[in-house]
């Protein structure tokens, strides 16, 4: 392997890990915020802290958490390794996985707030015109909470390419299948080799730069506002 291949690896893994996992965690994300913003239950609160719990607990406890869950000796890990005829644990997969659990509270709680500051009057009017569930959340509900939908999405990306406690206990650190930038800075960083970290630490610098850029962070109010 040339010094270059070693070099984009990770990176192409971390860029592919992370758009995988934007993808359906806002998807997830969005559907349960959307439920739950519109929901009035019993046990609620306790719903909305457990969805929440990966955002407190520490990586490599969802990590572990997460091992346990898709291990070879639980039925879901084996039902998985029936259907795909590999283990799902040190696969890329469970690196999907890792960053979806982890980067899902954040898309939670920004849809949330977003549904929760629609007029939900807009919304009824817009039903008793004669306006499909679907046809009220693309043309009324999902226009205004665009700004929290980009947010969301922005951050669960942004997650996704920092995460390294969950991923590293449920995928490891295989080159190629399932070492992205984190871990590979990490062993670059254990093996003394600082001018490889540097390197890799820079991508993700820039990345984080031009996801700050697209979201249009640190903008000054505009005069709409």
């Amino acid at each position: 392997m040339t010094e270059a291949e070693m070099f984009w690896m990770p990176v192409w893994l971390s860029i592919k890990t992370s758009l995988l996992s934007s993808i359906i965690t806002f998807i997830l994300g969005t559907a349960a915020a959307r439920w739950m913003s519109r929901r009035r239950f019993a046990g609620k609160t306790a719903v909305e802290t457990l969805l929440m719990l990966p955002l407190v607990l520490p990586p490599t406890v969802v990590g572990f958490l997460l091992l346990v869950i898709l291990g070879r000796n639980s039925w879901v890990g084996m039902a998985a390794e029936w259907l795909f005829a590999r283990p799902v644990v040190f696969s890329w997969g469970a690196a999907v996985i890792a960053v979806i659990v982890v980067s899902f509270p954040l898309v939670y709680q920004s849809m949330r707030v977003g549904f929760e500051s629609v007029d939900a009057e807009l919304e009824d009017s817009a039903r008793s015109a004669g306006a499909g569930e679907w046809q009220v959340f693309r043309w009324i509900t999902l226009p205004l909470v665009r700004r929290a939908a980009v947010s969301a999405y922005i951050l669960a990306f942004a997650r996704g390419l920092g995460e390294f406690g969950a991923t590293w206990m449920v995928a490891g650190n295989i080159p190629g299948v399932t070492q992205t930038l984190p871990t590979a800075i990490y062993v670059a960083v254990s093996n003394g080799d600082s001018r490889l970290a540097w390197a890799w630490t820079g991508m993700i610098v820039l990345f984080s730069w031009l996801l700050l850029a697209a979201s249009g962070t640190g903008r000054g109010p505009s005069k709409r506002d």
